[in-house]
């Protein structure tokens, strides 16, 4: 599947009136990780609470200890201060990288947004160096937006 093609398939998981959200955004990340081959870790970091670090909601892929990541800490960590997208071509290129795993190459972090508050992002870590384009970032904003009407 395209990514435009995969607009219709996450409208269809935000509209499902009788899963919870954590169910939802875990179908999100599941059909993320299955149709775009170089999406190989997909999940959510939302604020916690009234505290300055993010926590790790659903995701797929390998197991990570980085459930807990302070804001400033690591590409999502920096997202939640920037409140801008970050696209790393090259992971071994970043003094403020936390690594998950030996295997991931590059990393994509795009944030949600809930009446114009940075609330949490979708983090993505590829096996492939420099897969991500202006179309994953455009999409990304786009399953974002979704995401943010299921947590408004």
């Amino acid at each position: 599947m395209t990514l435009q093609e995969l607009k219709p398939e996450i409208r269809s998981i935000v509209s499902q009136p009788k899963l919870s959200v954590d169910h939802k955004l875990l179908q999100i990340c599941k059909l993320l990780e299955a149709h775009v081959d170089y999406y190989n870790w997909v999940g959510f970091y939302f604020k916690n609470g009234d505290k300055d670090e993010l926590k790790l909601g659903p995701y797929v892929g390998e197991p990570t200890d980085h459930t807990i990541i302070p804001f400033g800490k690591g590409i999502c960590g920096q997202v939640a201060v920037s409140n801008q997208n970050f696209v790393v071509p090259d992971v071994a290129a970043q003094d403020n990288y936390i690594a998950c795993s030996i295997t991931v190459k590059a990393e994509i972090v795009v944030p949600v947004f809930v009446n114009g508050e940075n609330v949490g992002q979708i983090d993505i870590d590829s096996n492939t160096p420099d897969p991500f384009t202006e179309a994953d970032e455009r999409f990304l904003e786009f399953v974002c937006k979704e995401v943010a009407k299921l947590i408004s």
